[in-house]
């Protein structure tokens, strides 16, 4: 295990201050925002900016690397999104902020592609695994940490807009200073929806509102909070629940992945969605079960999304399967871009508890289109199915692309053992 993680541990420590960094700005776009009276909707478009950055990044930053490699790419795409986060006090008008989030999203989905490269030419295939999920997991501990340092200051002024940008700058350092060049970054063209959805219908359909779901609990919980009359304590808390539901209640359910029909757990999870959001929904001024929603909603979210990629694979080639996590990351990308317009535009007309009801809809349409498709197409033997492996929805195509592969490697592997 030492010999697996010597190579990657500065990558990793990293990951985790890039992650602070952001998970800080994503809750202060929401704190800031109340404190200058930005409408839900204003602040719907702003989180849409984010994924709009984050698409066009996931396809262009491969070229980039290509051109003048990773080093230059990767300082270059830090000093930038660096740049953003600290323009965000100075420039306090909606506009000006969906710029300086697409900004930032087209940097943040460039530094992960060039991470995420390093980092899959770190692993072999035996360690490949174990590599990727102590990757997922420091994501998860730097977003989950963000909202503690958010305690320290306060979002009227520029003091945590600069300590995030601070911490995203450090982040660079053990990472430029250890880690050699590799070769480019290699992302298959994005399968094009219509051979995406002809392979899996419930798989491109479900990863596409799941992006809806994704966006608006974590670009929107904190403008929820704010209207609600959360303090900013306990807006950093909410999110930080949404985000350990998920690192927790990840295991369970990919334990049960491997064991069952993967669309009856989709159904399971996007069931339990919609019952946590009534949760929510019903209790509103109560903190505790605002909070209790929060941690199972965001606990069965990020674990289906890994659930959606590996039921999707399945259903392929495996010569099919980077071409189809190009179109997967991309359907759920569209997604995440329309989910906060949503969900804003609802806030609008309904009031804030309206954050739970989109989502909860959102949930249930999801149930009830994994349940339509059970009756079109027979159960797949779970002894067939690859193996389940917790990627992040904030991974790239390439991250997406050798999970996959290495779920489908290691089950044909567990096959052969069994024959």
């Amino acid at each position: 295990m030492f010999q697996v993680f010597s190579g990657i541990w500065a990558l990793l420590i990293g990951i985790v201050f890039i992650m602070l960094g952001n998970g800080m700005h994503f809750t202060l776009i929401g704190l800031r925002g109340g404190v200058e009276g930005f409408s839900a909707f204003d602040l719907a478009i702003v989180t849409s900016g984010y994924f709009i950055g984050f698409l066009s990044g996931a396809r262009m930053t491969p070229d980039l690397i290509r051109r003048v490699g990773h080093v230059r790419v990767f300082a270059a795409l830090g000093s930038f999104m660096s740049a953003g986060l600290i323009a965000f006090p100075l420039f306090t008008d909606p506009i000006l902020w969906t710029i300086l989030r697409i900004l930032v999203g087209f940097c943040m989905s460039g530094i992960y592609v060039t991470a995420e490269s390093w980092l899959n030419a770190s692993a072999t295939n035996e360690t490949r695994g174990k590599v990727l999920s102590a990757y997922m997991i420091a994501q998860t501990l730097g977003i989950i940490g963000a909202q503690g340092l958010l305690t320290f200051g306060d979002a009227a002024t520029a003091g945590l807009f600069i300590g995030a940008s601070i911490l995203v700058s450090i982040s660079f350092g053990p990472i430029l200073l250890s880690v050699t060049p590799t070769p480019a970054a290699d992302v298959t063209r994005p399968m094009a929806l219509r051979s995406l959805f002809q392979s899996s219908p419930l798989g491109t359909v479900g990863i596409f509102l799941l992006g809806t779901i994704y966006a608006t609990q974590s670009g929107m919980g904190a403008v929820y909070g704010t209207q609600v009359g959360m303090s900013a304590n306990e807006i950093a808390l909410f999110i930080a629940m949404l985000f350990g539901g998920a690192l927790l209640l990840q295991f369970p359910i990919g334990w049960l992945s491997d064991r069952m029909d993967r669309r009856t757990l989709i159904l399971g999870c996007s069931v339990l969605g919609a019952m946590f959001c009534v949760l929510g929904w019903i209790n509103g001024p109560d903190l505790w079960f605002l909070m209790g929603a929060a941690f199972l909603t965001g606990g069965v979210t990020t674990p289906l999304y890994a659930l959606i990629l590996a039921y999707t694979n399945d259903a392929l080639d495996p010569a099919d399967m980077p071409a189809a996590s190009g179109g997967l990351v991309m359907t759920f990308g569209i997604g995440a871009i329309l989910g906060p317009l949503a969900a804003g535009s609802a806030m609008e007309q309904l009031g804030p508890q309206a954050f739970w009801l989109v989502i909860g809809v959102t949930f249930v349409a999801i149930a009830l289109y994994s349940l339509y498709r059970m009756t079109q197409r027979a159960a797949a033997p779970v002894s067939e199915s690859d193996s389940y492996l917790g990627v992040l929805p904030t991974a790239s195509p390439l991250a997406v692309e050798a999970a996959g592969t290495w779920a489908a490697e290691q089950a044909e592997i567990e096959r052969e053992a069994e024959a």
